[in-house]
């Protein structure tokens, strides 16, 4: 995972059903190519190896479930999401929670298949604890504020400098990014002062009318740019 980063969640939006979701990761791709910024994309996982085959910038799962290649009917084990191409998985998403023991076990096994372990936490303390398991980054994102267009780089900017606080006390290795509500490039810019690596992003850039354009907008605070 190159830092900083901005990382594109597609969930499950009407607009990235089928082509859209290749079209997007295409517009992200461009985007980092021209301007040198470290961008990847979530796409939802029936389109997976699609988009990984269609771009260069990495790849994440959305999720993944804690089992094994196996009788697993319905799930989906870390196994095929490497197999696929990602270059990661997000974990824990406030939409896709998972019990602690799960979690601990599935960046266990995302790290010795070679996958980054992105870790989504609601609050300073839950990504405390969550750093002790040692994933290669947090993303802090009280879910109150996920898709209401207020940053919490903003709102609430206490949480991003208190997880960054209490995360590095933990483990100086372990990342933090931040998410819910971002929506412009100060919002990014915000949460970078804050001292935080990178945002996690959806509806602002899912639902914009021009993917290009905000997509560059929030990536070029990355790069220390307006």
């Amino acid at each position: 995972m190159k830092l900083p980063i901005l990382v594109i969640n597609m969930k499950a939006y009407q607009e990235v059903v089928g082509e859209g979701a290749i079209q997007l990761a295409k517009a992200a791709d461009e985007v980092s190519r021209e301007t040198g910024a470290s961008i990847a994309v979530a796409p939802p996982l029936p389109l997976l190896k699609p988009v990984v085959e269609a771009v260069e910038i990495e790849v994440f799962a959305q999720s993944a479930d804690p089992v094994r290649p196996g009788a697993a009917t319905g799930f989906t084990p870390l196994e095929m999401i490497k197999e696929a191409g990602a270059r990661g998985v997000i974990l824990n998403h406030s939409e896709h929670r998972l019990l602690l023991n799960d979690l601990s076990w599935m960046i266990g096994r995302a790290r010795d298949l070679g996958l980054d372990q992105l870790v989504c936490a609601p609050d300073p303390e839950t990504s405390a604890a969550a750093a002790a398991l040692s994933p290669t980054a947090i993303a802090v994102e009280p879910p109150e504020l996920i898709g209401t267009g207020k940053a919490v780089s903003k709102e609430r900017p206490e949480v991003i400098s208190r997880t960054v606080e209490l995360v590095s006390r933990i483990s100086k290795g372990v990342h933090v990014i931040t998410g819910a509500g971002i929506e412009s490039g100060s919002d990014v810019s915000a949460a970078l002062s804050l001292g935080t690596q990178g945002v996690l992003v959806a509806s602002a850039i899912v639902k914009a009318r021009n993917w290009r354009d905000k997509i560059t907008e929030l990536a070029l605070p990355l790069l220390g740019k307006r």
